[in-house]
């Protein structure tokens, strides 16, 4: 029994910042063991855009890895504390949402994060937050807020931050880790993943928990995964994230873009590979690196779709970078052969997302029709059946006249 615990542990503590603490966990799964019984491991989602990329895996995959070992996922949609807004990290107070963007964010959350958990019902448990924080009374609020003082909510590093800055932070501000901890109490949570940003909010649901008169969670800590800048967190408003969702070639393009000292991490991290297999890959010495980005893109495309997509993909890339030819797979954007401002060709081929970025690529000198860069945004095109428009590495459109 010893043994076995100790290998689950050390498969658990991969890729993990800290864990809170570990000899408890290791109790917690021993005394699980025994009875049997499921660990309850808790993961909150607030449904603050409507996309999960790779950065929100690096949690989930922990997530999967206690569901393989025969635990229970408990998925919270923060429905409800979405509408405060967690301060975590941030240097400004979080806009509140609406109800109508939770709904609809809260929407594609379960099936995205599908593609990594186990859905069946015996390992995965959904439940909104609002099903209970909504019913909460104005005294049990006050009672809840009983349970920590000003002086401990201000350690946190960002209120910290904001307030040497003479910035301000709002009372409700204090409810978010309080709320998240109450939600720790309601589904009698065991263990509770999260980024390091989350490792305050996740060590008040241990306070939260004592002071309502359960057992403490277990608080396991994962490192936030860099975005495709390499230098911030993966982020959908920062433009440098993959999304679950993204097509098979640009999933397996955006993996290639990353610099190569970023491998390891993404190895560790975004995939199963052990450890030593990882260090020959990400030593250049012993693998050219982009035959070990190949290989990572083709195990992170295999993981969301398959591995004959993932070949596929691999192979539409090999085309496009190294072989200098067009992708078989370009969109066709229908449109009339009316003159049109080159700026304006890009929004409407869905190339850009607005003029703006349409003419900051053109200037970037990252813009070609038929091959031939262009340099003027303004410049006014005459679309032509079968032109070709390029926008980076990886976007494309060809035209068919009306």
């Amino acid at each position: 029994m010893a043994e076995k615990i100790a290998e689950q542990i050390r498969l658990l503590k991969r890729g993990t910042i800290e864990i809170f603490k570990e000899d408890e966990l290791s109790e917690k799964l021993t005394e699980a063991a025994k009875t049997p019984r499921q660990l309850r491991i808790k993961l909150g989602l607030d449904p603050t855009s409507p996309d999960i990329h790779l950065g929100h895996t690096v949690v989930l995959r922990k997530m999967r890895q206690f569901q393989d070992l025969g635990h229970k996922a408990v998925l919270i949609i923060g429905d409800y504390t979405a509408r405060i807004g967690d301060p975590s990290g941030q240097n400004t107070t979080r806009p509140t949402l609406t109800d109508e963007q939770i709904r609809q964010n809260a929407k594609t959350y379960f099936t995205q994060a599908g593609k990594v958990l186990d859905t069946s019902d015996d390992r995965l448990e959904v439940r909104y937050n609002s099903e209970w924080l909504e019913k909460m009374s104005l005294m049990e609020l006050i009672q809840l807020a009983a349970k920590k003082t000003v002086a401990q909510m201000l350690q946190r590093d960002s209120f910290k931050k904001r307030l040497a800055a003479e910035d301000d932070v709002y009372t409700h501000e204090f409810l978010y880790p309080l709320m998240q901890g109450y939600d720790s109490v309601v589904i009698e949570s065991d263990v509770e993943l999260g980024g390091t940003d989350q490792t305050f909010n996740n060590l008040v649901g241990r306070d939260i928990q004592r002071a309502y008169g359960q057992t403490s969670q277990i608080v396991i800590t994962m490192p936030i995964l860099v975005g495709l800048d390499g230098k911030e967190k993966m982020s959908k408003s920062k433009g440098n994230y993959i999304g679950v969702t993204d097509e098979p070639n640009d999933m397996f393009g955006k993996v290639m873009s990353i610099s190569d000292d970023m491998m390891e991490n993404y190895f560790t991290l975004l995939t199963d590979l052990p450890a030593e297999k990882i260090a020959k890959l990400a030593n250049p010495d012993k693998t050219h690196p982009k035959k070990a980005k190949v290989l990572l893109a083709k195990k992170i495309v295999t993981q969301f779709y398959n591995e004959a997509t993932a070949q596929l993909a691999a192979a539409q890339f090999d085309k496009v970078f190294a072989q200098g030819q067009l992708p078989d797979d370009i969109p066709v954007v229908k449109i009339s052969s009316e003159p049109i401002m080159a700026s304006k060709l890009l929004v409407l081929c869905d190339l850009t997302s607005s003029s703006s970025e349409a003419k900051r690529m053109v200037k970037q000198s990252a813009v070609s029709i038929n091959a031939n860069k262009i340099s003027d945004p303004n410049a006014e095109i005459t679309p032509k059946d079968g032109m070709v428009i390029q926008v980076g590495k990886r976007r494309f459109a060809r035209l068919k006249i009306k």
